[in-house]
C-alpha cells in the first residue's frame, strides 16, 4: 500500500526497518529533520493520519496506506498554517532547526494544551530560544517589546526596529536549507562515511585489517592512518592556527580517548558504511591512561604527547601533559592578605558540558572537475562557524593552495562554539579527493557526546581578602583545566577565562597560576563564554562570600569595587590590553536595573500573599556580574561586498555565519539605516568562500561588532558614491543631496534609487563597493543577573520565583532579537546551573551518551526571565553597537548560587547544584548544626 505524503501517493517502498525520517528525506521532505534518532527532541515530528509522532523512532512500514503530512505540507497553498503564522510574527525560532517539529507538535494543540504547554511541548527541544518566544508564538499572545531600555522603533527597518529574520518564512514552511539538505541529483553518486572509533582510552594501533569490511555490499573504501596526510594540525579554528597546539592527525595510530577515530569506511549507504565499520579488525598495544588532572600532574604520569617536541608543535610541557600555563603576580598578595579583615578560601569546580546544538556535525565534499590539469577544486558544504578557516585547514593539511577549495555553510542548526572546529570537514575531503566522488558524513546525537568536544571543566582554588570597609586586598586564583586528549582551544580558554573575570574587579594585589592539562577522556573545546563562565563562577561566588563575611550588601559590595571609566582593567598582565577600551559603560545602570527589579519582584510577591510557601521552604536573592571583551584579542577580520542593484535594492555579500544568532537581520539593518532604505531592501548572502576575501568568523560574538562594522563601512562609502552620482545627474551641489526612503532628495527634486543606478551607468560608475574590519580597537559589555528563589529544605526542591538580566549592549539594534539572545543564553546557562554533566567513567567512557541521558531545559524547566537594557551608545561599535551572544550566559549560575546560599546558608561550589545535591548538603548541614547545639 502507498504512503501518502502532503496529499500524494508516493510509489516508493521503504526498505526492511527503515525508519519514517530517513524514507520521507529521501522523497524530498527536508524539513524533517534529525537531532537525536531517539524520539528525545522531536525535531523530527510529523503528522500521521492527523497525530503528531517522532519520525526517527516510527517504522516506515507503518506508515502504509496512511497519510503523513510533513512541514512542507502544513500550509494551504500559499497560506500559512495559523501557527506558522504564528512563528513567523512572534519569531520562535532563532537557528530554526527544531523549529519545524515544534510547529507540527503545537497546529494539533486546542485550547486546553495550549494552556498547558509544559507539559504537552515536553517532547520537543529548543536550545536557543528559551521558550518564551516559542510560547508566545504557539498561544499567539501579543508581541512584547522587551523590559526597559531598548523601545524598537516603528517599523522602519532599520537601527532599534524588530526587522524579522529575512529567512523567517524559509524556516517556518520547512524550506530553509541546512547543510545536509540537498537533493540528491544535485550530488549524484553520493557516498556515505562512517567511522570506527577507539574502544580504549589511549593505545597504540598494531595492525589494521580491512579485507573483511571491504567485502561488505555497498563498501567502497576504508580509509587508515597509513592513508592520512603526515600534517599535524589542531582541530580548533582561530585566526592564528598558532594559537593551538598542531596535536592532532585526521587518522593517527595512536589512539587517545574512547571515541576516538580509527579507521573511515566509505560506502554506498549509511547502513553499509556502518556494517563495514564493524567489519574492520583492529590490533591495540595498549597503553596507560590518565583520566583525572591530578593524576596527569603526577611525577611520572603517562605522557599523552610525550612523543613531540613541544616547541616545534606548541605545547608549553608535553612531557608533564601541561598544553599551556600562565603565571602572574600584580602587586603583592601576601601583604594584601595580612591587610584584610576577612578572607575567604574555597575550591570551585565545573563540569564538562556538551553544545548540543539540535543540528549534529556534518559535511559533504566532492571534487568540482576543470577543464585545465590540475585546476580541479575540492568543494566543501559544513555546518560550521568558520567557513572561511575550515579552507585554511584543509589546505595546510592536503597541501592544496586556498584557491583550489571552496567551503559553504548553508543555514547551521545552532553552534555554542562547538562548530568552532574541523570535526568532520578533513574526514569528507580525504575520501573525495581520493574517490572523485561526493562523500557525506553526519554524527549521530551519540557520537555528538562522545567524540566531539566539550566546555572545559575547571578546577579553581580561590583565596580572596577584603577590607571592612569594603574593599578587596587581595585575590589569588590557582587554576586547572581539563583540555582532554587534545589541545584544541585549551591555551585561549585558560587565557580568556582568567581575563575580563578578574579586571572587572578593581583589586591591587592579583595573583594568578593557570594550567591546562591533557587527559585521555574526549576532548574539551569552544563553548560559549569560552572560559570566562567557568572562572566567574569561582569569582563571583568568592565576592559574594566575601560580601557575607563582612557583613555588607553583596551588589554594594560589587558596586564599591568593579571598574570604572578611567580605571585600568587588569588581570594577568601588569599593563591594560592596548586595544581594549570603555566604548561605552553600563555597568551601574545594569546592576541598578537588576536591583530594582529584585525589589519590584519582592513587593510582587508579598502584595500577592506568595513570600510564605509553608514549612520547610526558605527564600533567598541572589546576583553575579561579568565584563567581556566585545572582540576576540589579536585581530578578528571581515569584508563585505555591497552594490545597488538595478531594482533599486541591495546585494550584500558577507562572511560570517547565520546559525541563530541573528548576524543576517544585523547585516541587513545597518545597511539600510546607513542607506535610508529598509532592511526587506538588503539581499544578504554569506557563509561562502567565493563571496568576500576573508572572514575570520562567527564565534567570539563578533557577527555584530566586526563583521557588522564591515558591512556598515561598506553602506556608508556606498552611499556616498549614490549621493555623488545623483548630484551629477541633477546637477545640484552633492551638499544638497540626501538619501530618504529609498530615493535621493536633490533639493526639490527626488530621484529613486533605481534611476541613480542607470545614471551610474551613463557616468560610468560603479556603484559597488568593499567594506573591512580588523576587529581592533575593542570595548566592553557587560552583563548583571538576579535571581529569587525558594528551596525546600526537607526535599532539596529548587523553584526559581524570579529570573532577571539586566545587559549592556550598547545601542540594541534588534531589540527582539537581542532579547532572545539574552534568554536563550539564560536556557541554556541554567542547564549548566542545575543538571547538565558529560559524565565520564573511570575508564574514560562517556556515560551520558543520549539525549535522554543528559538533561538539557525543556520548556517547563525555564522560568521567564525579566530583560532589561542599559541605555548606552558604544563609539568602537557599528552605530553604537555591542556584542551581545555568549555573555548573556556567564553570570547565571553564580547568580544562582548566591541566591540559593543566601536562602540555606550553604555554598555549593561545584557544579551542577542537582537537586539530589541540594538535599544531601542540606542534610548535612542541618547534622552539624545539630552537633555543634550540643558541644
Amino acid at each position: 500500500m502507498a504512503i501518502e505524503i502532503n496529499g500524494t501517493a508516493t510509489e516508493a517502498t521503504p526498505r526492511p526497518g527503515q525508519c519514517l525520517r530517513t524514507f520521507l528525506r529521501e522523497q524530498g521532505n527536508f524539513g524533517v529533520k534529525k537531532g537525536c534518532d531517539g524520539g528525545d527532541c522531536g525535531a523530527c515530528t510529523v503528522h500521521v493520519d492527523g497525530t503528531p509522532v517522532h519520525s526517527c523512532i516510527y517504522p516506515a512500514v507503518r506508515a502504509e496506506g496512511r497519510s503523513v503530512t510533513t512541514i512542507e505540507g502544513l500550509p494551504s497553498g500559499e497560506e500559512l498554517h495559523p501557527v506558522q503564522q504564528q512563528f513567523l510574527e512572534h519569531q520562535g525560532f532563532q537557528c530554526g532547526f527544531c523549529t519545524a517539529g515544534m510547529m507540527m507538535t503545537a497546529a494539533t494543540f486546542d485550547e486546553e494544551q495550549k494552556a498547558n504547554l509544559p507539559r504537552n511541548l515536553k517532547g520537543n527541544l529548543c536550545r536557543c530560544t528559551g521558550y518564551r518566544s516559542i510560547a508566545d508564538a504557539v498561544c499567539g499572545s501579543p508581541a512584547e517589546e522587551p523590559d526597559g531600555g531598548a523601545v524598537a522603533q516603528a517599523h522602519t527597518g532599520q537601527l532599534g526596529d524588530n526587522v524579522p529574520a529575512p529567512a523567517g518564512r524559509a524556516v517556518v514552511t520547512g524550506t530553509a536549507r541546512y547543510t545536509l539538505d540537498v537533493p540528491p541529483e544535485q550530488l549524484p553518486g553520493l557516498l556515505h562515511l562512517k567511522l570506527l572509533r577507539s574502544p580504549h582510552a589511549h593505545a597504540r594501533i598494531v595492525s589494521i585489517d580491512t579485507t573483511a569490511a571491504l567485502q561488505v555490499p555497498g563498501v567502497i573504501a576504508v580509509f587508515t592512518h597509513e592513508d592520512a596526510p603526515a600534517q599535524l594540525f589542531s582541530t580548533a579554528q582561530h585566526e592564528l592556527y598558532t594559537d593551538d597546539p598542531d596535536d592532532t592527525r585526521v587518522l593517527d595510530n595512536v589512539v587517545r580517548f574512547i571515541g576516538q577515530r580509527v579507521a573511515a569506511v566509505v560506502a554506498e549507504s549509511v547502513g553499509a558504511a556502518e556494517a563495514g565499520a564493524r567489519a574492520v579488525k583492529v590490533e591495540y598495544d595498549l597503553l596507560d591512561a590518565v583520566f583525572s588532572l591530578q593524576e596527569a600532574l603526577l611525577p611520572g604520569a603517562p605522557a599523552i604527547h610525550g612523543e613531540k617536541d613541544g616547541e616545534t608543535v606548541r605545547i608549553s610541557r608535553p612531557q608533564n601533559n601541561v598544553v599551556a600555563e600562565v603565571h602572574s603576580e600584580l602587586g603583592n598578595v601576601e601583604a594584601g592578605f595580612a591587610a584584610a579583615d576577612f578572607i575567604h578560601e574555597n575550591t570551585y569546580q565545573t563540569q564538562r558540558v556538551q553544545h548540543v546544538a539540535m543540528e549534529t556535525h556534518c559535511s559533504i565534499a566532492w571534487v568540482e572537475p576543470s577543464e585545465n590539469p590540475g585546476e580541479d577544486r575540492l568543494m566543501v558544504r559544513s555546518s560550521s562557524q568558520v567557513p572561511f578557516l575550515v579552507r585554511r585547514t584543509l589546505a595546510r593539511v592536503f597541501d592544496l593552495p586556498e584557491d583550489r577549495i571552496r567551503v559553504v555553510a548553508g543555514r547551521v542548526g545552532g553552534g555554542f562554539g562547538g562548530k568552532q572546529e574541523v570535526l568532520t570537514e578533513d574526514l569528507v575531503a580525504m575520501a573525495a579527493l581520493k574517490l572523485r566522488r561526493p562523500v557525506q558524513v553526519e554524527f549521530t546525537r551519540t557520537e555528538q557526546f562522545t567524540a566531539t568536544t566539550t566546555r572545559h571543566p575547571f578546577t579553581i582554588k580561590v583565596k580572596a581578602g577584603a577590607s571592612r570597609d569594603g574593599h578587596l586586598t587581595a585575590m589569588q586564583l590557582d587554576v586547572v583545566t581539563n583540555t582532554g586528549a587534545y589541545g584544541n582551544h585549551a591555551p585561549g580558554v585558560m587565557f580568556h577565562g582568567c581575563g575580563e573575570s578578574l579586571a572587572v574587579y578593581n583589586c591591587p594585589n592579583k595573583k594568578v597560576d593557570a594550567q591546562a592539562v591533557y587527559t585521555n577522556t574526549v576532548p574539551a573545546g569552544a563553548f560559549r563564554g569560552y572560559g570566562l563562565s567557568q572562572m566567574i563562577f569561582a569569582i563571583e561566588s568568592a565576592v559574594d562570600e566575601l560580601a557575607v563575611g563582612i557583613g555588607m550588601d553583596p551588589l554594594e559590595f560589587r558596586l564599591k569595587n568593579m571598574v570604572r571609566p578611567g580605571d585600568d582593567m587588569l588581570s594577568t598582565n601588569p599593563e591594560p590590553e592596548e586595544d581594549v577600551f570603555y566604548g561605552s559603560y553600563g555597568l551601574e545602570q545594569c546592576v541598578a536595573l537588576v536591583r530594582d527589579a529584585l525589589e519590584r519582584g519582592e513587593k510582587r510577591y508579598r502584595d500577592a500573599g506568595l513570600d510564605n510557601l509553608g514549612p520547610g521552604w526558605v527564600t533567598g536573592v541572589g546576583s553575579a556580574l561579568s565584563m567581556i571583551d566585545t572582540v576576540p584579542p589579536r585581530g578578528h577580520f571581515a569584508h563585505t561586498r555591497l552594490r545597488l542593484l538595478p531594482d533599486g535594492t541591495f546585494d550584500a555579500a558577507v562572511g560570517t555565519a547565520e546559525f541563530g544568532n541573528g548576524t543576517t537581520t544585523v547585516h541587513a539593518q545597518l545597511a539600510a539605516t546607513a542607506l535610508s532604505t529598509t532592511a526587506s531592501n538588503v539581499a544578504v548572502r554569506q557563509s561562502d568562500t567565493d563571496l568576500v576575501e576573508h572572514d575570520t568568523g562567527a564565534f567570539g560574538s563578533a557577527g555584530t561588532v566586526v563583521a557588522g562594522q564591515a558591512t556598515l563601512l561598506a553602506a556608508e562609502e556606498l552611499a556616498l558614491r549614490i549621493r555623488a552620482v545623483a548630484a551629477e545627474f541633477a546637477g545640484v551641489p552633492e551638499a544638497d543631496c540626501v538619501l530618504e526612503d529609498g530615493a535621493v532628495r536633490c533639493g526639490e527634486r527626488v530621484i529613486p534609487f533605481t534611476e541613480v543606478h542607470d545614471a551610474a551607468r551613463q557616468q560610468r560608475v560603479e556603484l559597488a563597493v568593499e567594506g573591512r574590519w580588523g576587529g581592533t580597537p575593542r570595548s566592553v559589555a557587560f552583563n548583571v543577573h538576579g535571581f529569587r528563589v525558594a528551596v525546600n529544605t526537607g526535599t532539596g526542591e529548587l523553584r526559581i520565583l524570579q529570573s532577571v538580566q539586566a545587559a549592556d549592549a550598547g545601542v540594541v539594534v534588534n531589540p527582539r532579537q537581542c532579547r532572545g539572545q539574552v534568554e536563550g543564553g539564560v536556557a541554556q546557562a541554567l542547564g549548566v546551573a542545575l543538571y547538565e554533566e558529560v559524565r565520564v567513567d573511570d575508564a574514560g567512557r562517556v556515560t551520558t551518551d543520549i539525549l535522554r541521558q543528559y538533561h538539557i531545559p525543556s520548556f517547563a524547566d525555564v522560568p521567564r526571565s525579566e530583560v532589561y537594557f542599559a541605555k548606552t551608545n558604544d563609539q568602537m561599535g557599528p552605530l553604537g553597537a555591542k556584542s551581545m551572544s555568549e555573555s548573556p550566559f556567564n553570570p547565571v549560575a553564580p547568580a544562582l548560587a548566591n541566591a540559593i546560599r543566601n536562602a540555606t546558608g550553604v555554598r555549593f561550589a561545584a557544579l551542577p547544584i542537582a537537586r539530589d545535591k541540594i538535599y544531601l548538603a542540606l542534610k548535612d548541614a542541618a547534622a552539624a548544626a545539630t552537633q555543634l547545639a550540643r558541644i
